[in-house]
């Protein structure tokens, strides 16, 4: 685990909070806790490291309702849902929606430990994939939109003499942008170039 990696706990429960903190601190991770998923919401960073384990019945927002807000503000990250006695067929739901797993109270210490381990593997996942994005869209920003042009050609799997055409500029020219392309993005090879490409949202989009 690195230090940047928090398990946020979301429960209105204060005694399943303690809990659950003193399980995970426990086990060496670092833990925030909230009663509220709006007090959570209002501490949350845009691209945060770690895990959610969230209470499917609480007041106001519900853990269903967070989980739907997190995918609205497009927050990546592993969501392990909590619930009561009666309430699995909303745990469900969660999981359909995208949730990790889900834990029934009163919850198994080891399997809540093995849940959040898997949750963590998960979202170094999510940041590395981040973090290449990020990379690659600094890469693209340097392109000239000729060479975006190119690019995205590429990226629709289109050889050399089709894109001249589609350019209205020679083959020549087109290698000439392909090696510029392979420079900036610091592509070795081209299917090194198309993958930072769609990293970067390159080509994602149905053409028309």
């Amino acid at each position: 685990m690195t230090d940047e990696e928090v398990v946020f706990v979301v429960d209105d429960d204060a005694v399943v909070r303690d809990s659950l903190r003193a399980l995970l601190e426990s086990a060496g991770h670092a833990v925030e806790d909230y009663g509220t998923a709006g007090e959570f919401l209002s501490r949350l960073p845009p691209s945060p490291a770690g895990c959610l384990v969230v209470d499917v019945r609480m007041p106001d927002m519900d853990g269903l309702a967070l989980q739907e807000e997190l995918v609205r503000r497009r927050i990546g990250i592993p969501v392990i849902v909590m619930t009561g006695y009666g309430d699995v067929p909303l745990a469900v739901r969660a999981m359909r929606a995208g949730a990790l797993d889900f834990i029934e109270k009163p919850f198994d210490g080891e399997r809540i430990l093995a849940d959040v381990r898997n949750a963590l593997a998960m979202s170094r996942k999510l940041q590395s994939s981040i973090s290449a994005a990020h990379a690659a869209g600094a890469h693209i920003a340097l392109l000239t939109p000729r060479e975006r042009e190119v690019l995205e050609q590429l990226v629709a799997g289109r050889s050399n003499k089709v894109i001249a055409h589609a350019l209205g500029i020679s083959p020549r020219t087109v290698e000439i942008h392909r090696a510029h392309l392979m420079e900036k993005m610091q592509a070795r090879t081209l299917s090194d170039l198309v993958r930072l490409a769609l990293a970067a949202g390159v080509g994602t989009q149905d053409e028309t």
